[in-house]
């Protein structure tokens, strides 16, 4: 009789454990929902705020006769991307957001003289290859069971390898070091796509609900950067310069 009562414990209990299971992966899908999409309106803010200054005379006339205004945004963004990161425990999740899209809007002004030394065609082409791979990569570390925190340190370092080599070239203005660091982006940003998205979706998991925003919004900031990096260094491979 004892016997039978464990059993049925046992059973209870496991059924308990996987309901609960499949409620934190319905709430933790529905968080990444929220990540997408915050990123994906980030992205598409991003394309129209670079479109309307493409085609506006009277904006590319203040922004290349007064290179201070790109400065300007340059600095604004650096500032949101530090301002987020420390005090966005401290922040409402409206206002999170705003600020979140507030850099969108200014990196779609920073771009702006990258995206016009290239054809439009060749960036269109060059956006759709960085959405794919993206969207393979960040598939891949979201479904994937192993663990890829171990490759986060290797990943960092490279990130900063990187950013050193890229301010040193500034200097040297090598075409072979660029193509080189052009390369090491690639596979870089490939890496912490994947990576980045499994750590957000650990996050979701463990952060508590009422963070649920915040942390929907940090991760469509971690995630736009990978894209926009990533985009950035394809398009040495695949932009065709006017």
């Amino acid at each position: 009789m004892n016997y039978l009562n464990d059993n049925n414990v046992n059973g209870y209990q496991t059924a308990v454990q996987a309901e609960n299971e499949m409620t934190l992966q319905r709430y933790v899908a529905a968080v990444m929902r929220k990540v997408y999409g915050k990123m994906t309106l980030g992205l598409l803010l991003t394309a129209l705020i670079s479109y309307l200054v493409v085609s506006s005379e009277t904006l590319l006339s203040i922004m290349f006769t007064n290179t201070v205004t790109l400065w300007i945004a340059f600095a604004a963004e650096l500032g949101l991307v530090i301002f987020l990161s420390a005090r966005v425990d401290k922040l409402s999740t409206t206002t999170a957001t705003v600020l979140f899209y507030l850099y969108s809007a200014l990196n779609g002004i920073t771009l702006t003289p990258i995206l016009l030394a290239y054809t439009g065609t060749s960036v269109a082409m060059t956006f759709a290859i960085t959405a794919g791979t993206f969207g393979a990569m960040t598939f891949a570390g979201y479904i994937t069971r192993q663990d890829l925190s171990k490759f986060g340190s290797i990943l960092f370092m490279a990130l900063i390898g990187l950013i050193i080599c890229m301010l040193v070239n500034l200097f040297l203005q090598s075409s072979t070091m660029g193509w080189l660091i052009s390369c090491a982006g690639v596979l870089i940003f490939v890496g912490l796509t994947a990576w980045d998205t499994q750590a957000i979706k650990r996050m979701c998991a463990e952060a508590d609900p009422s963070m649920a925003g915040k942390v929907a919004t940090m991760g469509a900031l971690t995630l736009y950067l990978d894209f926009i990096n990533l985009f950035l260094h394809l398009l040495r491979f695949f932009g065709n310069r006017n």
